[in-house]
């Protein structure tokens, strides 16, 4: 619109304490406290557009979100809006709480979609081995280190498909089940393990049931090849539970 500036934030979020990205009803969420932090600080009522979902208890490094706000009037007036990227970023990490951060505040054309423009995004899941309070509700603790060289052997297999109705929850209002993955690998941390997964999409809890498959991979419960049957039956109960939300960062979003 004429009138309007779209602007984009870039964010992060310790999902620890809430029930996602999304604003819903008797739930607190990263969104709803995004949203009342920016009207707050623009004295109107704001409505943010996330990058995607992040369901409750799972983290986010790197997040983008989209909101209009008026245009500052030509010929520049000293208007708070005019300063809003800047000053904007300061604004909001005082109205938001000490596990929501604002990065970046900067306007795109109106055509820049935080969800729909976005061509690429990345997750991280950890697991950690040893107890450690300060990875608790930060990474997933094991007793028993699972093999990644099988783990990473069912990894690539999963890069040939493209329908991941398996690894979807049930009864979601998508069109298709098919993503693109383009990468897909465990590597050691100095703590344990850290699955990487990029793709242009994700389906709903696909990476946590995607790590709880190869989980079984490494625990030898499965052979590497098994998870070809798994995505070809195109039944969630096939593949392995999914494992829990704590140990799941989303961590880069490309447009």
């Amino acid at each position: 619109m004429a009138n309007t500036q779209r602007y984009f934030i870039e964010l992060s979020y310790d999902g620890t304490r809430y029930h996602g990205w999304q604003a819903q009803p008797n739930a607190i969420t990263v969104q709803e406290l995004l949203d009342k932090a920016l009207s707050t600080l623009l004295r109107q009522q704001v409505e943010t557009v996330g990058c995607g979902r992040t369901d409750t208890g799972v983290h986010a490094t790197q997040f983008f979100a989209h909101f209009e706000a008026p245009r500052p009037p030509e010929g520049g007036a000293e208007d708070a809006l005019q300063k809003f990227p800047l000053q904007g970023v300061r604004g909001l990490n005082a109205l938001l709480p000490f596990d929501i951060a604002v990065h970046r505040i900067f306007a795109v054309d109106d055509e820049m979609h935080a969800r729909f423009s976005a061509t690429q995004r990345s997750y991280e899941y950890h697991i950690h081995f040893q107890k450690d309070p300060f990875l608790h509700n930060r990474s997933w603790l094991q007793r028993d280190k699972p093999d990644t060289e099988l783990m990473n052997q069912a990894a690539a297999i999963i890069m040939e498909y493209s329908d991941f109705s398996c690894f979807s929850k049930s009864n979601t209002q998508v069109f298709t089940n098919n993503c693109k993955i383009v990468n897909a690998r465990w590597e050691q941390t100095p703590n344990g393990i850290v699955f990487k997964i990029s793709a242009d999409r994700f389906l709903r809890n696909m990476v946590r049931a995607i790590v709880g498959t190869l989980m079984m991979v490494g625990k030898g419960e499965i052979a590497p090849q098994e998870v070809r049957k798994i995505i070809e039956s195109k039944n969630r109960s096939n593949a392995g539970t999914s494992v829990p939300a704590c140990g799941l960062y989303l961590t880069e979003i490309k447009y």
